[in-house]
């Protein structure tokens, strides 16, 4: 668990630090993080707060998705979210469209692997996916479909509230929900074969 919470923040802190627009759920702790008027070394603390909010959301209207996890979640994604923010710049040290589309392909690929691992130890789910997955228990599709749909309102909330939107924002609100679908299942079927071992 604690491998995927790193991978995510990782993977958050690099696309803020891009420069093509943030994911949607960075996007609305970016939002969140301008709204109060902070620096975006300050973007980890808010992913907290935003986090601490959402978990109580969830405790009303999927409370069967809270587990150790959840909590053991937001504890360290604050840090990690900064440890990408520090990393970034160190890694991809020339400021080019190339390096920092390579940078922001690593995050992207960091955060659908992260809240893969995440899903697939099934100790409690992060604050975003619980909320999707409570919303999809009650809809006809599947977890792919309703996490574009949450993924686009995420947008609209994030950029009212003045985070920065780019390419990034529109490529993993339509990519995410399908690839850790996806990656979920690799990782589940890769779980199971070990045990059987």
């Amino acid at each position: 668990a604690l491998t995927g919470i790193l991978f995510v923040g990782v993977g958050i802190g690099f696309n803020a630090k891009s420069l093509f627009g943030n994911d949607p759920v960075a996007l609305l702790y970016d939002g969140v993080r301008n709204a109060c008027s902070l620096p975006v070394s300050q973007l980890g603390t808010i992913s907290n707060i935003v986090n601490i909010c959402l978990i109580i959301l969830l405790f009303f209207i999927g409370r069967h998705y809270i587990n150790i996890g959840t909590v053991v979640y937001i504890l360290p994604l604050g840090t990690f979210v900064n440890l990408g923010t520090f990393l970034f710049p160190k890694i991809f040290v020339t400021n080019t469209v190339l390096s920092r589309g390579i940078g922001t392909f690593f995050g992207c690929l960091f955060i659908y692997v992260g809240v893969s691992i995440f899903i697939s130890v099934d100790i409690g789910l992060d604050p975003f996916t619980g909320l999707v997955m409570a919303i999809s228990d009650h809809l006809p599709w599947g977890f792919g479909i309703t996490k574009i749909g949450f993924d686009f309102i995420l947008i609209v909330i994030g950029y009212l509230l003045g985070g920065k939107v780019g390419v990034i924002t529109f490529i993993t609100a339509l990519l995410a929900g399908p690839s850790i679908q996806f990656i979920t299942k690799l990782l589940k079927r890769l779980l199971q074969n070990i045990k059987l071992l």
